[in-house]
């Protein structure tokens, strides 16, 4: 950072003059006009322009270097107002943000708002640093309950809750690539379920049933034959999609629905009724000219108290072990005076959808069509026709995906096309006529094409309102250049300051490619700094308890501690051919004294944290030696903190 100097203060209330021109001078623009930028704003025809005046503003006055998104968090506001985003070395964050790791198969935990990263959870897929999938417990976790897949596709991970609040108990994330579940315990911050779902492809939509994390909903893309077994391969009319409620305590999936079209995202009710998803391809069709000759598709509004009583009566088709009701429009259920899902129409393709704080309005994004659908929930439940339980469609601007919320009335809406965030007033759009822009309260350029957004707590029934993340699809000149594959760039806004208006604090690179995410409060999340021998089935092997014992002719079972400096044992014999059964315990009560146990020849890779404990299983089909080694370095004495796998040959 440059020097503050006094040309600096004549270089900020220079821009803040021109700021108030440019007002003046819009006062009655489009949508187009950006006003917002800190310190400077622009029209967007004049972009790349005012990209090279904010280089050059960068260049004499670096400390608005985050004009520029080079900058960081340590300054405060470029306005001038009171708050300050750093987070010094040593000082801890506000909140946790779960960013899905897309095509990493993981969950990235960042703190906010310093944007520093934390730590990856592996969860669809092997991590070596934390040792999942090459103990017996996360291996077997992967291959048969979570199918055998080779990769995963994490997008939309969602923190359970309790009375419409974060409770810090689990986190969920949806598998794209491949139809699945996942759990995050968050006392230990690592996943401890998987569920392959049956009967849908293309888990896309990911979300908690409220006030109380009933279920978690996974909400399927891909239309395809029901049941999916060779019947139907060429009749597309005979393909569907369906939405999955799975228990959060078993991670069992209780039953799905049916439905027309593809479903896309997806967001619960506050009160425990409604289940919304968006969707596209009401043509059915399989090509993507097909799937965009309609000029209307749907928001379904799934009634989830009539949908468990239809299961209750036996109204469903029980297909691959999970009764399927049939959700579809023509379906008898839906003839009722209580369909089991109600088709609101939207404009073509909606993307995102979610629920407003208080629970009274579901938002869908328009994707290709400029305005959000503002459906009435209570309108929803008591109207003949669902279209008219919509209430407002504001014109926001060029590809609005997703939608979130401050908690004082207003939304945040992302523009894929326009590379902006907008912030609007949802109940200004809810009286004013359709297709008004009076609603809308500013905008801001973001760096560039987002998809995703969150703000704080933007999920719960009371959100914090004062940070906002918004997940960019291309970062292009943002960063160093590091060849074709370029980082996506998540860059933080402050939207606590109402007058002021939406501020860019940060920009931070992210591997490719992630999607949504779920940021909590810290004080809402206990982590252990030990492991608590109980939780796992595996037997604690404490100091005196080690033991190598044959169970047999051809299975050993090796029973050691590890802690600084020292395994139990310098050797552990085994004759070739035998199965070795490893039980490993730190028995170390420090935080953040983590040991590994690494034989890299039989792909033996455990991570052992304070009290941990693992289990791994190989066949010693190689005579020889082969060390075993500690891959975390924990003491002065790390590198001779060793074992000795000796395999004896056999006659």
């Amino acid at each position: 950072m440059t020097e503050h100097t006094d040309d600096t203060d004549d270089t900020i209330e220079g821009h803040e003059r021109e700021l108030s021109a440019v007002r003046e001078e819009h006062d009655d623009a489009d949508d187009d006009v950006s006003l917002s930028l800190p310190g400077l704003s622009v029209d967007r025809r004049d972009f790349m322009k005012a990209g090279a005046a904010v280089g050059a503003a960068t260049a004499s006055a670096g400390c608005l270097d985050a004009l520029s998104g080079g900058g960081s968090a340590d300054q405060e506001t470029a306005s001038g107002g009171a708050k300050n985003h750093k987070v010094a070395p040593g000082e801890l964050d506000d909140y946790y943000a779960f960013l899905s790791g897309g095509h990493s198969g993981e969950i990235r935990v960042m703190g906010v708002p310093s944007m520093r990263e934390l730590l990856r959870i592996p969860v669809f897929t092997p991590e070596p640093a934390s040792g999942y999938g090459y103990d017996d417990r996360t291996s077997e976790m992967l291959e048969e309950e979570g199918g055998g897949y080779s990769w995963g596709d994490t997008h939309h991970p969602r923190v359970s809750q309790t009375d419409n609040d974060y409770d810090g108990r689990w986190a969920f994330v949806n598998d794209k690539a491949n139809g699945r579940m996942a759990r995050i315990d968050l006392e230990y911050f690592e996943t401890d379920a998987i569920v392959d779902i049956p009967n849908q492809q293309g888990t896309h939509g990911a979300c908690c049933l409220l006030p109380d994390t009933k279920y978690v909903f996974g909400v399927g893309e891909f239309r395809v034959p029901m049941q999916n077994d060779g019947r139907d391969l060429d009749d597309p009319e005979a393909y569907t999609s369906t939405i999955a409620a799975i228990n959060p305590e078993t991670m069992n999936v209780e039953w799905e629905v049916e439905v027309d079209g593809n479903m896309d995202n997806g967001d619960g009710g506050k009160d425990g009724r409604w289940f919304f998803t968006t969707g596209y391809n009401s043509e059915h069709a399989t090509t993507e000219s097909g799937m965009t000759k309609a000029d209307r598709d749907w928001v379904k509004a799934f009634d989830v108290p009539a949908i468990e009583a239809a299961v209750e009566n036996g109204d469903y088709e029980e297909i691959n072990g999970v009764p399927v009701v049939d959700g579809t429009r023509e379906s008898p259920l839906n003839q009722s005076d209580r369909p089991v899902v109600r088709y609101v129409p939207t404009p073509k393709s909606p993307h995102g959808v979610s629920v407003t704080p208080d629970g009274d309005y579901a938002i869908a994004s328009g994707k290709l069509d400029p305005t959000c659908t503002v459906i009435d929930v209570e309108k929803l439940a008591e109207a003949d026709d669902p279209a008219d339980a919509i209430v407002g469609r504001p014109r926001v601007g060029m590809g609005p995906l997703h939608t979130a919320y401050d908690g004082r009335g207003h939304a945040y809406t992302t523009l894929f096309i326009d590379s902006q965030v907008a912030k609007w007033d949802i109940e200004a759009a809810v009286e004013a006529e359709a297709g008004s822009e009076d609603p809308i309260v500013e905008k801001i350029d973001v760096h560039y094409n987002p998809g995703h957004l969150i703000a704080s707590e933007s999920y719960t029934a009371d959100p914090e309102g004062d940070y906002l993340i918004s997940l960019n699809k291309l970062s292009k000149d943002r960063f160093l250049n590091v060849g074709p594959l370029k980082p996506e760039n998540d860059q933080l806004i402050y939207i606590g300051d109402d007058e002021e208006g939406m501020q860019l604090v940060k920009d931070k690179p992210s591997y490719a490619e992630p999607h949504d995410a779920s940021i909590v409060s810290a004080d809402k999340i206990d982590p252990a700094d030990v492991y608590d021998p109980s939780d796992y089935d595996a037997e604690f092997v404490a100091e005196g308890d080690e033991s190598i014992e044959r169970i047999d002719d051809s299975t050993v079972h090796v029973k050691t501690y590890v802690k600084r400096n020292e395994y139990a044992f310098p050797e552990i014999r085994v004759q070739e051919g035998d199965e070795v059964r490893i039980t490993a315990s730190n028995v170390e009560e420090t935080s953040d004294i983590t040991h590994g146990m690494a034989i890299p020849e039989y792909d033996v890779d455990l991570a052992l944290a304070p009290q941990d404990t693992r289990e791994v299983t190989f066949t010693a089909d190689e005579p020889g030696v082969y060390w075993v080694y500690c891959s975390y370095f924990c003491s002065a004495l790390h590198l001779e903190m060793r074992s000795r796998l000796i395999v004896e040959p056999s006659e």
